[in-house]
């Protein structure tokens, strides 16, 4: 398997409502992981 460089893991730890889910929505739609036209 080819190692790439391109990839990145990240690890979001935080208590129940501070905002995990709104940080790690902002993140796919800034990497372009979602097109304009859909939802996350």
């Amino acid at each position: 398997m080819a190692i790439r460089s391109d990839l990145r893991n990240i690890a979001v730890i935080a208590h129940v409502d501070h905002g995990k889910t709104t940080l790690v929505d902002a993140l796919l739609r800034q990497s372009g992981a979602f097109r304009e036209n859909e939802q996350v």
